[in-house]
């Protein structure tokens, strides 16, 4: 009997190994257990400089760590690269998404979202796209500057939070899409990080335009002040085969010759550049998508935080029509006019992020991007 109850046991493991090894051999990226599946995952540097004082190490003198014995002489700095964190899928689609945050911030951007739940690094990699989050040069985890700055440390929260629309002041705005919770609101304002070195474009668009060179084609995602900085990564490099900017504030770029006035605004202008027009037309052989949340006055206001962002919004639709006038394909969508209401300038991690997604999502598909 005791081995009639061993051999019933052991057909029926293997009945049930039978029945969960096919599905698990087919089971999609996301389980029911909300389980990523990953093919590979890591980090690495990219682009950048190294710095050499003149003169010789003395790795006697100069070797401990002593700051009455301490000198540059004959010594090396490696900085002013990115810093790259990326996963794969398993079944990957065929072009990953590379990450690139704005002003002020890192890849947190795109990571957990301050009330706690996933933000685009992993619903799209539960959509099956390879992920590549950028910290850019002299910036969070690529801290590392060959020159030098200095950080203040005064108090500017409530700045910020004007500035990133969740309201004024301390105030939300009514309908807003951000959490309330204080947590919430704890965890947004630590994911800020200051630069480490004065801010390089040039630096900035090498490093990333190092990385589609790595990794080869793929789709830009920036957010900000990014916006601009992507606008010239792709005049250098072809294996940007699409961008998708969300809420550019500056750098936009005409032809020579072309370009529009500036845009006054309450305690600013914002001024396009002109670059030639072999270059601005490197920017039509792909298709870009802009987006703006919610909060953008039409008519000027007397809230500056807002007021950046309507000269944002005005220049933005001045360069879809100069782009798209030479033969590009630029879509501009403000969300509050396609029904999508109540976005700060962080869309990608707002409490309807799901909803802003499938946008961009429908973009890739429409696109035979994905």
């Amino acid at each position: 009997m005791k081995n009639i109850k061993h051999s019933l046991y052991i057909v029926l493991l293997s009945a049930m190994v039978s029945i969960l090894l096919p599905a698990c051999a087919t089971t999609p990226l996301t389980s029911t257990a909300g389980q990523l599946l990953l093919k590979e995952q890591g980090s690495f540097a990219i682009g950048g400089t190294v710095v050499k004082a003149p003169g010789i190490f003395d790795p006697i003198k100069h070797g401990a760590f002593n700051p009455a014995n301490q000198s540059s002489a004959g010594q090396t700095l490696h900085g002013d690269h990115a810093y790259v964190f990326y996963q794969i899928p398993q079944n990957p689609r065929k072009l990953p998404l590379v990450f690139w945050h704005g002003y002020g911030q890192s890849a947190k951007t795109w990571e957990t979202t301050p009330d706690g739940r996933e933000g685009f690094q992993n619903i799209f990699l539960r959509r099956q796209f390879p992920v590549y989050l950028i910290d850019q040069p002299r910036r969070g985890r690529a801290g590392r500057s060959t020159k030098p700055m200095s950080i203040s440390a005064a108090p500017d929260e409530q700045l910020w939070f004007g500035i990133f629309r969740l309201g004024v002041g301390k105030d939300f705005f009514p309908g807003v899409q951000f959490s309330k919770e204080p947590e919430a609101v704890n965890q947004f304002y630590r994911q800020m990080v200051p630069d480490t070195g004065p801010i390089d474009m040039e630096a900035n668009t090498n490093a990333v335009s190092a990385l589609f060179n790595k990794i080869g084609q793929g789709i830009l995602v920036t957010h900000s002040h990014s916006g601009g900085q992507g606008w010239r990564t792709a005049i250098k490099n072809s294996n940007i085969k699409a961008i998708a900017s969300y809420e550019p504030g500056s750098g936009f770029v005409f032809p020579e010759g072309q370009v529009p006035n500036a845009i006054e605004y309450l305690g600013g202008r914002l001024q396009a550049a002109g670059v030639p027009m072999a270059e601005f037309m490197q920017l039509t052989k792909i298709p870009i998508i802009i987006y703006y949340g919610d909060y953008i006055p039409n008519q000027p206001t007397q809230n500056p935080g807002q007021e950046q962002w309507r000269a944002s919004l005005a220049m933005a639709k001045l360069w879809t029509d100069a782009v798209n006038k030479h033969g590009g394909d630029v879509t501009l969508i403000h969300l509050p006019d396609i029904g999508i209401k109540g976005n700060t300038h962080f869309p990608m991690s707002d409490l309807n992020n799901i909803e802003v997604a499938d946008h961009l999502s429908d973009f890739l598909k429409d696109k035979n991007l994905d």
